[in-house]
This record gives structure tokens, sequence and C-alpha cells, in this order.
């Protein structure tokens, strides 16, 4: 944040104040008093331009007096800064601040009050240049530096916190940014006072912020009594005057006020132009301001002479990449595209999106850099530019008639629009295998698992500044900050190395979008790489689903008209015939209305779901129809978007359906194997990049816990019982099979919410679910078709997370090339008091944080992994959270094992039928066994064939044709040729 006018006084004031020699005091007193006394005037009259120059001659006074390395050089230098950066001239100020913090630092050492002023003032300089990263590490550092020095509630810490605020609102981190924003507002008033300049600061920051958020109703009171404050304490033609009735104005236009909005953005910019001058950034932001409510309005020639106002000032002052740059050519755009004039749109377009690649490439890695909280990518926070940037190039096409000249350029922009979690996990895991050198992965790994610790610390730290000072433990802090400390010296020094033995590590870091070319270079002839991307509704063209499909040789361009709206509800009516979850309380109504079933046909006791074929076959039509000539008998490495992502692609209908009969469907399975991506650049961190396991041994698995839940099911009596006890005195496989799945029940690898007691599961509730005795037979056949020793299969009391832990922390278990779960699955939120989903083993006599018999998702990303394969044969793998729609996909399980060292997961989509996934696991585990070459989506392909096929489960069970029985796993990452 700038420097407000009171902080400005206290620091000349200060000045004035400082020790020095009499003498030269004495000789420079008189005319710098004259000086000082002239640039405050002309500051308290917003009048900046006009100091700049006397405070080059205090400059050069003090400097002549006193030698370049004095402090009261320093303070100068340092009020010069501000002067030019509120100005808007950033160039000129940034070598200033940096010379006064080094003069700071040398002669007043590194915690003094002034050294945290000058480290707050350079990360304003750099938050208002877009540099958010560089701007963090000051502004903490400023903040620090000031608590320590004055205490946690002096109004200079409001004024530090306010600022880191408004850098995390900037980077879209709002829930920090609001919270801190609170503390400064509390500090600031009980120091200040209710009715000070600063306080109304605070006001409108926080109102920008919940207006930011959509949530007008909170931040119309704070900018209404921000503008009170500030008329009152400053006058009415005050430039932070100007700011509110700028923002507030903003309100009202969000609000669709536009006839409230005009006059204040008009009173706004004549105060701004007046006291900042014409070509200010602030003034910059009101005339865009000003140029939305003139295209709002159908004013558009005024609107495009305001915003071409807006971008050429920007551009000068601030330069060709700033965001601001990147807002105002995006506008420009969006004004174009409305009067469908493609080819202007995406011109403007491709240069506001060319802006945010620009700052995204040049932090492309945090090598040599102190770690920052998380966030997001800069694409990732104006997706919506690059959607905006396609749908104008599938116009443009169309209008042309030439799909080939934009469609290439178009499949790179989606994928910048895309990002999620368990991509990031999947580059990471790519990264440390980059050169198959053991010592170098475990210092990459070191560094990734250090920035993680970072950034929860970090997490804490900022929820302890919260607390008053009187509840604040300190001790605990203290703690906290020297173990961040620490960890920054040991990045600093693996940095070091990295940039010795890994040069390339920056380069690989994050990966680039790729081109089609690219892509074609890592396919096969016998693959399509298919990537959907959804894009909302904007004038006058409504939403839309487009399609890339690419092959070895060819590559199409294709649009689905369902776009998000329309595909979640065809994708949640097809759920209601897969998941019985989806029929559970207010759901049972959702899909009854979806269906349109009558009361009387509402699915219960287990029968089967009622899965919507046609609608199956529509979607596919919609989606793939125009590529079935290029996808036609081929692997499918598909990259999902919006709710596509919780729909396994195999149940799309590829014929039309003969009504009720589900049996002779002809499934999109039945044709071609089906891998997931969570992104295209995955495929070349999997294909290129990371290297094939170096483990030696075939497989490890862990299943069958040790539970006391309901053995007595109603269609199977005493017989399971008594086969759940003989597998629970075993630990291990025994010399044959004892055919347990005879007597498998359609039992869900799941569980009902679970309290926890403290940090713990709650060891009743663990016991308390269903037995998996049949998960025995899985786990010890495949070890068995796969070549693997059956002593490796851990079962019963051998499965539990004291187990797993030891032998990842001994190296262990990363001698595996596949690595085995057969057990409970629990979403993120399903498990009550934590956020993270997990895997159920085998319960400790008594809970403790090492083992509480759940295997947390945080858990397993600590896990040490060399895998190529990791399968989850549980409920929900592929899931987000239990609340489904609003996580994003893969976020879950897959995310964190990506991350432990798995190169590819088998996942699924719903609660499993146990039955049938034994036979699933099992069968494609065999045919890999017989040709290695087929791949893992291929004998995942066959294994559902082989179930729908299956005559063996009894009469009063779901037919096994029925897909919610053979259909929820999904490959994702490396489906391809296996080791």
């Amino acid at each position: 944040m700038i420097l407000g006018r009171w902080v400005m006084l206290f620091i000349l004031v200060g000045l004035l104040a400082s020790a020095r020699p009499l003498e030269a005091r004495a000789q420079v007193a008189d005319e710098l008093a004259g000086l000082l006394q002239q640039i405050g005037e002309l500051q308290n009259q917003g009048k900046n331009a006009e100091a700049i120059p006397l405070s080059r001659r205090a400059l050069a006074i003090v400097e002549k007096a006193f030698g370049p390395d004095h402090p009261d050089v320093g303070g100068r230098l340092n009020n010069l800064a501000v002067l030019l950066m509120n100005q808007g001239h950033y160039a000129e100020a940034e070598p200033l601040y940096k010379r006064a913090l080094a003069i700071r630092e040398r002669a007043l050492g590194a915690e003094h009050p002034d050294v945290g002023v000058s480290l707050n003032n350079l990360g304003a300089l750099y938050r208002n240049q877009g540099r958010y990263a560089e701007a963090e590490v000051l502004y903490k550092r400023a903040l620090s530096i000031t608590e320590k020095a004055m205490g946690s509630d002096h109004p200079s810490v409001g004024n530090r916190v306010n600022n880191l605020a408004h850098l995390y609102k900037n980077q879209g981190r709002y829930a920090e940014s609001e919270a801190l924003y609170k503390r400064a507002l509390a500090i600031r008033e009980k120091a200040l006072g209710p009715n000070h300049p600063h306080t109304g600061q605070n006001l409108n920051n926080l109102a920008e912020l919940y207006r930011a958020q959509g949530r007008y109703a909170d931040a119309e009171p704070l900018h209404r009594r921000a503008l009170a404050i500030r008329e009152k304490a400053l006058g009415p033609d005050d430039a932070e005057v100007g700011q509110s009735l700028n923002n507030l104005a903003s309100l009202f236009q969000d609000l669709g006020r536009d006839k409230d909005a005009e006059p204040l953005f008009r009173r706004a910019l004549a105060i701004e132009e007046n006291s900042l001058g014409p070509d200010h950034p602030s003034v910059g932001i009101t005339v865009n301001n000003l140029a939305l409510l003139n295209e709002n309005l159908g004013r558009y020639a005024e609107a495009e002479r305001y915003y071409r106002r807006a971008l050429a000032s920007a551009e000068r002052q601030l330069g060709p990449d700033h965001p601001h740059v990147g807002t105002y050519l995006n506008n420009l755009g969006g004004m174009s595209f409305r009067q469908r004039n493609w080819e202007r749109a995406a011109g403007f377009w491709r240069r506001s999106t060319s802006v945010s690649i620009r700052r995204a490439q040049r932090g492309t890695s945090d090598v040599g850099q102190a770690v920052t909280g998380k966030r997001k990518s800069e694409p990732e926070q104006v997706s919506y530019r690059f959607r905006s940037l396609i749908k104008a190039l599938y116009q443009l096409a169309l209008q042309e008639r030439k799909e080939a000249d934009h469609s290439r350029a178009a499949f790179q922009t989606a994928q910048w629009s895309q990002s999620s979690e368990a991509a990031d996990s999947l580059a990471q895991m790519a990264l440390r295998s980059v050169r198959g050198d053991a010592a170098l992965s475990l210092l990459v790994r070191e560094r990734q698992d250090l920035v993680a610790e970072w950034q929860k610390r970090e997490g804490a730290r900022n929820v302890a500044g919260l607390q008053v000072s009187d509840k604040r433990g300190e001790s605990a802090e203290t703690a906290n900050v020297a173990r961040m400390a620490a960890i920054d010296e040991r990045i600093r020094h693996i940095d070091n190395r990295l940039a010795s033995a890994f040069p390339e590590y920056a380069a690989l870091a994050r990966p680039n979008a790729l081109s089609v070319e690219e892509v074609q270079s890592q396919l096969r002839s016998d693959e399509a790489l298919v990537l959907f991307l959804d894009t909302p509704e904007w004038t006058p063209i409504g939403e839309e689903t487009l399609v890339w499909v690419v092959t070895k040789t060819k590559d199409r361009w294709v649009r689905s008209k369902l776009g998000p709206l329309e595909l979640t509800r065809e994708v949640t009516a097809l759920r209601c015939g897969l998941d019985a979850t989806a029929w559970h309380g207010e759901g049972s109504k959702r899909c009854s209305d979806l269906l349109k079933l009558p009361p009387e046909q509402v699915p219960k006791d287990g029968r089967a779901l009622p899965f919507d074929a046609v609608r199956a076959h529509a979607l596919y039509k919609s989606l793939l129809g125009d590529a079935a000539d290029l996808i036609k008998g081929k692997h499918l490495l598909i990259i999902p978007s919006g709710a596509l992502t919780t729909l396994p692609f195999q149940v799309l209908v590829t014929e039309t359906p003969r009504p009720g009969d589900l049996k002779s469907v002809r499934w999109l399975a039945r044709d071609n194997a089906i891998t997931v991506l969570p992104s295209v650049a995955s495929l070349k961190a999997l294909r290129r990049t990371a290297k094939p396991s170096a483990a030696p041994n075939p497989m490890i698995g862990f299943g069958n816990p040790l539970l006391d839940g309901d053995q007595a099911h109603p269609d199977l009596g005493t017989h399971f019982r008594e086969q759940a006890q003989i597998v629970r005195a075993q630990t291990g496989c025994a010399k044959s099979p004892q055919k347990r799945t005879a007597s498998l029940r359609v039992v869900a690898r799941s569980l009902a919410p679970l309290p926890v007691s403290g940090r713990t599961a709650d060891l009743n509730h663990l016991r308390a679910q269903a037995p998996l005795p049949e998960t025995a037979d899985e786990l010890c056949e495949v070890a068995r078709s796969v070549g693997g020793s059956v002593d490796d299969v851990r079962i019963g009391a051998r499965a539990t997370e004291t187990e797993v832990k030891r032998l990842s922390s001994s190296g262990e278990l990363a001698k595996y090339r596949i690595l085995h779960f057969a057990t409970h699955g629990t979403l993120a939120g399903q498990l009550k008091g934590t956020s993270e989903p997990g895997l159920i083993l085998t319960p400790p006599k008594a809970a403790t944080d090492e083992d509480d018999g759940y295997l947390s998702g945080s858990e397993i990303a600590s896990l040490k992994l060399d895998a190529d394969w990791v399968i989850l044969s549980a409920c929900n793998t592929a899931g987000g959270s239990a609340q489904g729609e609003a996580a994003e996909a893969l976020s879950g399980l897959a995310r964190v094992f990506f991350y432990a060292g798995a190169r590819a997961l088998l996942v699924s989509h719903w609660e499993v039928d146990s039955a049938a996934t034994v036979k699933l696991i099992t069968t494609a585990m065999a045919e890999l066994a017989k040709d290695k070459s087929i791949g893992r989506a291929e004998a995942m392909r066959r294994a559902m064939l082989a179930v729908m096929a299956d005559t063996s489960r009894p009469a009063n069970w779901v037919p096994a044709w029925h897909p919610s029985v053979w259909g929820p796993f999904v490959v994702v990452g490396e489906g391809g040729l296996g080791r």
C-alpha cells in the first residue's frame, strides 16, 4: 500500500529529530527545514509533482553534508522514492528504495525499524508493479521487524498487516486477506480512533475485498463510512476521497446502478487528475471504470476512447507486462466481442493473455527465491480471459472457414486456462525422476517437502497473528518462526546444490503448454488425446464446450453446444444411474426429477439403479460424435473439464440403445481403452520427463483390515461370518486361494461420516465398519499374477499405518513397482473433524498421532514411493470431497499419491461393488501378466468386459452388465505400456 500522508509527516519529523553532529546540523538546518516545510505543505495539498524537485534538493544537501552512506541520506532517498511512486514513476523510485535500504541496513542493523520502513515501501512498489512474490517476501520481513520493535498492537504494525492483506487480495487469496484486513482495522481503530484517515483506508480496503467476492451488502456500508471519514478528515478534493468515490461507484456498477455510479466516477476522475496528474495509475483505474460504464450504457465510441487512454497511460507508466495493461486489453476485447467483431476481440485477448503468460514464465521456478505462501498463478487467476479468447477464435474460424488456422493456437490457450493440484503433484513427481540420480531425486523431494511445510507453518502464523496480544502463544509462535527460518536456510543450501548439479531444474519446475506437434511426438499410432474445455455464456455467444482431438497424424477442433450448466445436469442425471449415494437425502428428489421417475420407481433396497442409456448416447454424440472417425478403436487419453471430471467416459454409449435393454448396449468401453490425464502437460511429464520405476520388486499390498462391523449379511447368513473369522486369524496369503469370493457381498468399500477425537480417528467407529475379507483373496491373487511374493501382502493384523510408515521411512516401500490398497476409502470431509481424504487400515489398540487406523492424505503425501502403478481398490478415490461438486477433480487421494511418487493410479468414481471389484482388479492384473505390452488402460478395459459377461453373480444382485458394477474405475496418469 502506498504510504499515507500522515506516515510521511512522521518520517519527516523523524529526520529532523535524528541525532547528528551539532556542527553539521547547524550548517544545513535552516535551508533543510525550509525545504521540508514546503514539501510537507505541498503533500498536504496533494501536489506531489511539485514536491519532487524540492525533495531532490533536500537529498543533495544531506548527502553533501554527511556523505553518501549516512542514515539521513537513506531517509531522504526513501522519501523521494515515495513521492516518485505516488506519481507512478516506479522505474525511478526502485533504485532509490534499494539504495535507502542498503544504507539503513549497514548503518542501523537489519532489525532497525527504519529498515522495516524501507522494506515496506519497496514491497509496495513491487506490488504496484505486479511483482507479487517479491513484494510478499519484503512485506513479511517488514512486518516481523516492526512487530518486534514496536509491539503487535502498534499503528505501524497495522500498516504492515494492511499492506500484506492488500497483496493477498491482488493474488486472489481472499480468506487470508480478510483475516489480515480485520486485524489491521482492529489495531488502527484502537490506536488511532474510528475517524482517523488510516481507519478509513482500512474500511475502504476491506470493502473492496468484499466487492471482489460479490459480498455487496457487506461492502456498501464500509465504503460509505470510509468516504465520510476521508471527506471530513482530508477535505472533499483529496486523492483518497477520489479513491473512495471510485470504489463506491464501482460497487453501484456491480449492482446495475449505472446512473448512480456515473456522477461519482466523474467526480473521482476530476479529483484524481487535479491531485495526481493525468497519467497516474490511479487515474487510469478510474478512466477504465468510466469506460466500462459507457460500454454498459451503449456509448461504445466514448468507452473505447476511455479504454485506450487507460491502456496507453498504463503502458507508459507501468510497462507492457503490468497486470493493469492485461486488464485494459481484456476489457477492449470484451467490448469487441459483444459487438461481434471476432477478429478485434481475438487480437485484444491475445495481447491480454500474453501478458499473463509472460509474467508466469518469468516465475517458472522458485529456485533461488525466498519461499512465499500458496498462490494461484496469474493465468489461473484470469483463466476467463483465455476462455474468452478461445470463444473468439472459434467464431473467427467459423467466419473465415479456416478451422486449422486457429485450432492449434486455441489448443495451447486452452491449457493455460486449466490447472489442478493433481497436475502439479504429477509434475513434481516427474521432476524428481528426470535425471535418474537417486541422491538428486532425494534432494528435490526434500525441497518440495520443505516448501509444503513452510507454507503450512505460514498458515499457522497467520492464524496466530489474528489473536489479541494477551491470547497469543508467544513461545509456540517463536518456535514456528524459528523453524520457518531454518527451512529458508536449508532451501537456500539446496538451491545452491541444484544450480550446479541440476541446472535444468528451473526450466522443468513448471511445464508450459504443449503444442499439437509436441503432443503428437509423444503419442503412439493407436492413441488419441482428447482435451475438453467448458466455457460460460459470453454475450452474444452462449455457453459451450470445445473439444480438441489429437492423434499421431491428425488433429480436429469440434464444438458441443453443451456448456457448464447443461453438462452438469446431464452428468448428474447419469450418475443417478451409477452411484447409490446420489439418492441419499435430498438427492432422491433431484434424481427423480432429472430422470422423470414416479415415486414408485425410485430404487430401493439395493435394486439396480435406473441408468439412462439414451442420455449417455446423446452425451457421446455431443462430445465425441464429430470425431468418431479419429477415435475409433484407439486408446483415449482424456483431459476432462468441469462436470466431466466426475464421470468415467467408459459408460458413454456409442450407438443408439434399445429402450430398457442395458445388456446389449454398445458402451465406449467395448471399443476404447481410456486413461485420464490431469493436464496435457502430464503426457510429456510422464513419457519424457519421468523415468520408469527402478524398483526391483513387483508388488506390495495392504488390505482386509480387522474390523467388527456387519458380518451377518442377510443374503449370506453364517457362512460369511465364518469366512471373516478365518481371514481375521491370517496375516498373509494362504498357499492356495481359499476362494472366499464365493461368499462376497454387495457391500461398498466406503463408510459413513466418522467423528474424530482430538487429532485422531475414533477407533470405535473405525472398528464398526464392515469387514472386507474378500480383499485378502484379491491382494493375494494379484501378487501371484504379477510374479510377486505373497509375503509382500499385508492383510489383517499386518495391514496397519505403522507398517506402511515403517516401510516408507526405511526405504522398503520404494522398492515395489505396484502398491495396492484394498480397503475402505473416504473422501475429504467424510471423516468429521478433518478435511483430508484417506484409507482405513487395521485400528491399533490405542490411537496415537502415528497410528489411529486412518492413513490420511497428508500422511500419504509424506510416503516415499517409486511406483509405476498405485491401485486404490476402494470407494470414491477419484473424488475431491464429500461435497463433490465444489471440489477440484482428483484433488483427494489421487493428488497425494502422485506427489508421493506414483506414475499411474487406479481410482474409483463411486461406491464400488466389492465382489465386482475383486474380479475387475484380478482380471486386469492377469491380462497384464499375460501381455505387458497392452498397457494398464487396455487391461482394465478387458477386465470390464469380463465382468459384464460374468454369469456367476447371484440373481438377486445387481446384474453384472449394469455399468454401476463394471464401470467405476479409471486409470489416471500413465495408462500405456507397462513394465
